[in-house]
């Protein structure tokens, strides 16, 4: 590229990075009564992994989430003379507006005239022959912070993909939104799936650069020589709250359903809908037969929920939170079991309430037992803790960021 162009693009991208840092200082801010400061998710660093790049032919794994001051990646990278020959998306798609679980199509993207493969659903992994014409991938996704959410799962089969196949790894970190919390029960290992793979609580308080950090540390992975570099964010810390600025998947709407995500994501193994096919998806929960509550919704047809449970039925529940100040109070800055007890206690068919994939959310048997008998949420909580301990010991030998105690 003509030197002079290229100053000139990386100054429309600093501008627009300059642009974004203000945007963003409206809503980014440390808890404890600390001085608030922009954050930046490590995409923003052009200078720290434009050089690595150099003569390399790259791949991403991205999806609208990866931007930088509202350009997506690929653009921005392409507009760096950077040899980007295709693009991996996760679940939900490149553009990020397909169901959950929904197969994906692999095909050409339709703006860059790029490759463009799904990471989901029979090709979970990338293939040797996917990765024969690639030196290194760059990985660029928004997570949310909770076990459950795939996008960790993807970074796995990826890192295993690299390893297996002699291919460098670059994290562009980002900001987990819940990074503040490390809660829920541990995985046992024997309710692994792609909701949930290794040991960790549902709420595990890392960044995607810290979390595969530790996959490659505890050897949680095979083979454990993959090369990983994590450009990191600026200004961040497991006490920030970061308000994404681009809705990470079609159900998760904003924050105050990114807040309640962890807790209400268990009704997704019951018979109750938590208001897929409605605007406040992760915000409620109600089902028809729930009619001692006075509240209700109905779901319907829409992007990213084409067919959702209990389409077309008035379901009686609750409305949880709608904007994320009340979200974030009622969480606590913990996961909460109180609305699930709630539901199963005013269920009538105590007996179908709960439904198998249950124990893939929870990652044990042992929370529907508890629920079945009667347990407080306190009792329940009391019998996380040694397990969460021992992870939260690991956790610690991982940070790139400072924590949150």
């Amino acid at each position: 590229m003509n030197k002079l162009i290229f100053v000139f693009l990386y100054g429309m991208l600093m501008t627009a990075s300059c642009q974004a840092q203000q945007i963003q200082e409206k809503y980014v801010y440390r808890k404890k009564g600390t001085e608030a400061a922009a954050v930046l998710p490590g995409a923003y660093n052009i200078d720290a992994y434009l050089p690595l790049l150099k003569n390399k032919r790259v791949a991403l794994v991205v999806n609208q989430t990866s931007e930088i001051g509202g350009t997506l990646l690929p653009d921005t990278l392409l507009a760096l003379s950077v040899h980007i020959v295709k693009i991996f998306s996760p679940e939900h798609g490149f553009r990020g507006t397909a169901d959950a679980g929904a197969k994906v199509k692999s095909g050409k993207d339709t703006q860059t005239g790029l490759p463009l493969i799904s990471l989901y659903g029979s090709n979970k992994k990338p293939t040797a022959e996917q990765l024969e014409d690639v030196d290194v991938i760059i990985y660029d996704l928004q997570d949310v912070g909770a076990r459950f959410y795939t996008y960790i799962s993807t970074l796995e089969y990826l890192m295993e993909a690299c390893a297996e196949n002699g291919k460098e790894l670059i994290i562009l970190d980002r900001p987990n939104p819940l990074g503040y919390i490390v809660d829920g029960p541990v995985l046992d290992k024997k309710f692994s799936s792609f909701i949930g793979m290794q040991p960790v609580p549902v709420i595990y308080g890392m960044t995607p650069g810290e979390y595969a950090l530790m996959l490659k540390g505890e050897r949680w992975i095979e083979p454990g020589n993959v090369t990983v570099q994590v450009i990191k964010c600026t200004n961040y810390d497991h006490n920030s709250l970061y308000d994404l600025p681009v809705a990470p998947s079609p159900n998760l709407k904003n924050m105050a359903a990114i807040y309640l995500y962890p807790s209400l994501c268990f009704f997704e193994g019951t018979q109750i809908s938590l208001g897929r096919g409605t605007e406040m998806s992760f915000q409620q929960f109600g089902h028809p037969d729930l009619k001692n509550y006075t509240y209700s919704f109905t779901p319907k047809s829409m992007s990213g929920a084409s067919d959702p449970p209990l389409k077309g039925q008035k379901c009686y529940g609750r409305l949880v939170a709608d904007n994320a100040e009340d979200a974030l109070a009622l969480t606590g800055h913990r996961l909460q079991l109180r609305w699930l007890i709630e539901a199963y206690g005013n269920y009538p068919d105590k007996e179908k309430f709960f439904i198998p994939f249950f124990e893939k959310l929870a990652g044990t048997e042992l929370l529907r037992q508890q629920i079945k008998q009667g347990l407080s949420e306190e009792d329940i909580r009391s019998s996380w803790q040694p397990q969460l301990q021992k992870f939260k010991a690991i956790r610690k030998k991982y940070l790139l960021y400072p924590d949150f105690e």
